[in-house]
């Protein structure tokens, strides 16, 4: 059963994600509630409310609900407890098991695992000692990641040949927290999927993007990537894979590791409309933010046809001040989220080149 026009979405986030997410529901004839504890959030400036409260707030969390038909959200670490009060009352899409596997590090590699999906080889680490015996087992070298938050490239250390011994009090200055090592992986390029599955089970995915990473940090989205069609049909399925696995409503987004060989690892999954998928509100008919709507809205999926080549950019602190130019070019499409402020490594905005066929 679809929702009707009129119908009130509730999103837990308010950041630019969410203002997207908002944007398209209106398109389509439905209402938006925020939930964001910081007033003029992204997402409050388009949408028709916010409520200002803590994501994890009871009064607010009963509030949202009365006010909703259902309930999505546009970040990962929306607390798994929060999701499942408010599926008690109304619909919570994606399911909070979705959550519940992306905000741990280690449960989520091991799900992949699990339904066939290879991703790098990992190890938990809780102390000093688990470093240096994970160290011994990856020779030398690894990712060490906080297991829970940390996006952007926060909450990371790199060791390339290291001596497997004598990392007494890495674990303190990463926060005394759960740690992940993952192997270093000898990639050619990363690529993502963004995909989406309809309440009747239908998924669709888009084209793989591929992506540029400098300081943790996504800066561009290139379409088509440089990849033979069986590694993009394999990086597609394992998303499908994934969606179905999970029961999930919704648009998601995977990130993959392609190897020499044209195969592909699994490296995280984002449970939510992701940043590599912002090329196809200029590229397709059908974007992602659109795409999540008619999902968790019960209606159709959208075609994810992709009908120009393009290049998507994060505007990243200062570079809004190449918004002048950006705006001269033909053929390009700008989105500013509407943040008063502009800091270095805060994503404020970004745009898409479209590339025409001569």
């Amino acid at each position: 059963m679809s929702l009707a026009p009129g119908s009130t979405i509730g999103i837990i986030g308010g950041g630019q994600l969410g203002r997207m997410l908002a944007m398209a529901a209106a398109r389509l004839g439905y209402r938006i509630v925020v939930l964001e504890p910081h007033a003029d959030c992204p997402s409050a400036q388009v949408a028709n409310r916010q409520i200002v409260a803590a994501y994890d707030d009871p009064a607010a969390l009963a509030e949202l609900a009365a006010a909703s038909a259902v309930v999505t959200y546009e970040f990962e670490n929306v607390p798994v407890a929060a999701a499942e009060t408010l599926a008690a009352t109304v619909p919570v899409y994606p399911p909070a098991r979705a959550l519940e596997v992306a905000q741990d590090r280690v449960t989520e590699k091991s799900f992949l695992n699990g339904i066939g999906i290879p991703t790098a080889e990992f190890c938990p680490v809780d102390n000093d000692d688990q470093l240096t015996e994970a160290l011994k087992k990856f020779n030398g070298s690894g990712v060490l990641k906080t297991r829970r938050m940390g996006y952007d490239g926060k909450g990371q250390r790199v060791f390339r040949n290291m001596e497997t011994a004598g990392f007494a009090g890495i674990c303190e200055a990463m926060g005394n927290v759960p740690l992940i090592l993952e192997s270093l992986v000898a990639f050619e390029r990363e690529i993502s999927v963004i995909a989406a599955r309809g309440l009747d089970g239908t998924i669709a995915a888009f084209d793989p993007a591929e992506n540029v990473h400098r300081e943790g940090i996504l800066r561009s989205s290139t379409l088509p990537a440089a990849i033979r069609p069986a590694t993009a049909a394999a990086a597609k399925d394992a998303a499908s894979k994934i969606l179905s696995a999970l029961d999930y409503v919704g648009v998601i987004g995977v990130e993959f590791f392609v190897l020499a060989d044209g195969s592909v690892l699994a490296n995280e999954l984002a449970p939510r409309v992701h940043n590599s998928g912002h090329w196809t509100e200029a590229a397709c008919v059908i974007s992602q933010f659109e795409q999540h709507i008619r999902a968790v809205a019960g209606l159709p999926l959208g075609s994810p046809a992709r009908h120009f080549d393009c290049v998507m950019e994060n505007l990243i602190g200062d570079d809004m001040l190449k918004v002048p130019a950006l705006l001269a070019e033909p053929d390009l499409m700008l989105h500013l989220y509407g943040k008063a402020e502009s800091r270095p490594g805060r994503k404020m905005g970004h745009f898409t080149r479209l590339i025409r066929a001569r």
